[in-house]
């Protein structure tokens, strides 16, 4: 009898270890900002996968307008775009730290030689890109072996580009091809291949859009074979399919706002779920994250809905290294909004918030 209660006793211990969830880990959360109000530069949140929850905000690093950060493959920098038209006599700048952990330790800054840089990216094999925005150029850094930038950047200028349309260079990306560039005012995307140590443009080096479109973000599915643009002044998604020649073809334009919004909005940035199967896009105006369902053939997008952001101006969000929630930086109410992501369905359940001066950029260590 005593054989027969142990035995159940430890089935009973089996199950309940069965069935108590996996504690997931904490990771740190580096939040980019505008320093014209009440921010000092890159901020550091604990986040706790297990809740949803973000604590311990410590200032990382002080420096002006920080609007956009990058972190190494192998994280040990990170780096960050002054947004600014004054970091020296041609334009904005851009700040390598080394990344110890949580830990930031300034290395150099340089020059972008451009105004206004707003999107910095990295190759993973030690180049850097930054898009001047204001500027309408790119610059592309080498890396030195510790991770700091060296001298003499390559500059991209798309302002020679179009004589009536005036160039915003908004987001530089490496890819397996090269470099792709948005440009929002000349209403493409600039596609760049690696030829010796720099970059020249690519046998299809433009990809057009409607006028007005103002492509600002993109992303890629299916192992780069479709792209996605969120067009900010048009309020549209813009899908690309690449053929077999490596060019790119639009095959599907979508909007992003609801069909009974009446007023101004203007999209920021777009994000694909960890498994690609559902697209997310911010809306400043409508204030929403919009939510599309990405078909497993053909890459094409079909609404599932859109969830208030739970403040005004959502710029950058971020989904956490598990993809369970999905992190919101609201510029205008300075608050970043968490909201837990169903992972089936793809829709979102507003979680809570924290007040945080001028949030533009999210980024997680993980």
């Amino acid at each position: 009898m005593k054989k027969y209660i142990l035995a159940g006793i430890a089935a009973v211990l089996a199950i309940a270890c069965a069935e108590k969830p996996e504690k997931k880990p904490m990771y740190t959360l580096f939040v980019g900002t505008y320093t014209d109000g009440d921010s000092e530069g890159i901020y550091t949140y604990t986040f706790d996968a297990n809740t949803g929850e973000l604590s311990n905000q410590q200032l990382a690093a002080k420096l002006t307008n920080p609007s956009y950060l990058a972190i190494s493959d192998d994280k040990k920098n990170l780096y960050a775009v002054q947004e600014t038209a004054d970091f020296d006599s041609l334009g904005g700048g851009v700040t390598a730290f080394s990344l110890n952990k949580d830990v930031l330790r300034l290395q150099n800054s340089m020059g972008t030689q451009g105004a206004h840089p707003c999107h910095v990216s990295l190759s993973g094999d030690g180049y850097l890109a930054v898009a001047n925005y204001t500027g309408g150029n790119v610059s592309i850094f080498s890396l030195n072996d510790d991770g700091s930038l060296a001298d003499n950047p390559q500059i991209i200028d798309h302002k020679s580009l179009d004589s009536v349309k005036t160039s915003h260079a908004h987001m530089a990306k490496f890819n397996a091809g090269g470099l792709m560039v948005t440009d929002l005012g000349l209403d493409a995307v600039k596609r760049y291949n690696k030829k010796g140590d720099g970059f020249v443009p690519a046998e299809q080096n433009s990809l057009p859009f409607k006028d007005g479109a103002g492509p600002r973000h993109f992303t890629f599915g299916n192992n780069g074979q479709l792209l996605y643009v969120i067009n900010e002044l048009n309020s549209t998604i813009s899908v690309f399919e690449k053929a077999g020649n490596g060019n790119y073809k639009e095959v599907q334009v979508v909007s992003t706002l609801d069909a009974d919004f009446d007023g101004e909005s203007f999209c920021a940035d777009i994000h694909l779920s960890p498994d690609g199967k559902f697209l997310y896009g911010s809306n400043r105006g409508e204030n929403t994250i919009v939510i599309f369902e990405v078909d497993k053939d053909s890459g094409q997008l079909e609404l599932v809905g859109r969830e208030s952001v739970h403040g005004d101006w959502p710029r950058n969000f971020s989904m956490d290294p598990t993809g369970e929630f999905l992190l919101v930086a609201n510029k205008k109410t300075s608050n970043i909004a968490i909201f837990k992501r169903d992972a089936e369905n793809g829709t979102l359940t507003f979680l809570n918030e924290v007040k945080h001066p001028n949030p533009v950029c999210l980024v997680f260590l993980d």
